[in-house]
């Protein structure tokens, strides 16, 4: 069965996203909606496997969405919603959770991270949401999904479930999805530690730049980002060992759009005190507009309530269909009463 190239991808509405999230993510899914079919999801079932604050999370997400909407995502071009207001990521979900083997999840890395040493006090939606990750891919049928390193093994899994139920039930009803990494910045590390991933949950508010911060807050957590005595290199083969200075190099080259090479031929042997000026003054020029547009669309919630509310309209019918097919092909009885 040919698919329609379809792309889907989606963030929780935990923290304030922040640099690692745009270059890493929302630069490409940009870049995608003017060649693919794309939808953009705020995972907000996702975020709810760890305990989220109520009133916190309804602003959140109009939070990401708005986020979302200043990078550059056109919710006319591309379907932009909340995954709660699509009942049939919940429900395909469940089938799935049927369908996957506890072995399989057994091996998710990502749940030992997260669920640290108290693995018994874990949500079991924390334990079991790759099988609805799995659901938001497939209740779509995409066909491709951009994706970190670290959600690899996940997209390996919805490829399993996929293929495992077409197998079960003699059915080629979902593709196998495809991962999508490019970009010059498909993993932005912390200010703080350079082998690590810059991330949300970081206490240290110096390890990320927020898409919320004003230009003096990037300013002073450029300046105070971790770096090394030795003079920038001339190429990418002098940053081997030293994981800061390539990972603030990366960062100039994803937001000035060239390639590393060109960044380092830039900044021969200049000092880590000249590079970072120039950073900071390009990482505002950059985000400064997108944090203004944010503000501009925070400051009206319905609109963007109307936006995500289109965008679900948009998302349900292209899922329910499909989950009209799962349902027939699994056995459910689904009765109509009589007008």
């Amino acid at each position: 069965m040919k698919f329609q190239d379809r792309v889907f991808s989606g963030m929780q509405p935990t923290g304030s996203l922040h640099l690692g999230n745009y270059l890493g993510a929302m630069v490409q899914w940009i870049e995608m909606q003017k060649s693919h079919e794309c939808i953009y999801c705020v995972v907000d079932l996702h975020a709810i496997t760890v305990w989220q604050d109520p009133g916190e999370l309804k602003g959140a997400i109009r939070q990401v969405t708005a986020a979302y909407i200043a990078s550059g995502l056109d919710p006319k071009k591309s379907i932009v919603f909340n995954q709660s207001q699509v009942p049939e990521h919940a429900e395909l979900a469940w089938i799935f959770n049927c369908v996957a083997r506890l072995g399989w999840l057994n091996r998710m890395t990502q749940f030992k991270e997260k669920a640290g040493k108290d693995r018994e006090a874990a949500s079991v939606g924390l334990y079991a949401y790759p099988n609805l990750m799995a659901a938001d891919i497939l209740a779509y049928r995409a066909t491709h999904v951009p994706v970190g390193e670290d959600q690899k093994q996940h997209l390996e899994l919805t490829r399993d479930i996929a293929q495992k139920f077409n197998a079960d039930f003699g059915v080629a009803l979902f593709p196998l999805p495809e991962p999508l990494i490019i970009g010059p910045a498909t993993r932005v590390m912390s200010l703080r530690d350079g082998k690590m991933k810059m991330s949300k949950s970081d206490p240290s508010e110096y390890s990320r730049i927020n898409m919320t911060d004003d230009a003096d807050a990037i300013r002073r957590k450029i300046q105070k980002a971790t770096s090394d005595p030795g003079l920038l290199p001339a190429s990418p083969v002098g940053l081997e060992g030293r994981p800061e200075a390539a990972n603030l190099l990366g960062i100039y080259a994803a937001l000035a759009d060239e390639t590393l090479e060109a960044a380092c031929a830039r900044f021969t042997g200049a000092m880590f005190s000249t590079f970072k000026r120039e950073l900071a003054d390009l990482a505002v020029s950059r985000l400064e507009p997108i944090t203004a547009e944010m503000r501009r669309l925070e400051a009206d919630p319905g609109h963007l309530d109307k936006i995500l509310a289109m965008g679900a309209e948009r998302a349900r019918a292209i899922a329910a269909p499909v989950l009209n097919e799962v349902f027939e092909v699994v056995g459910f009885l689904r009765c109509h009463s009589e007008p």
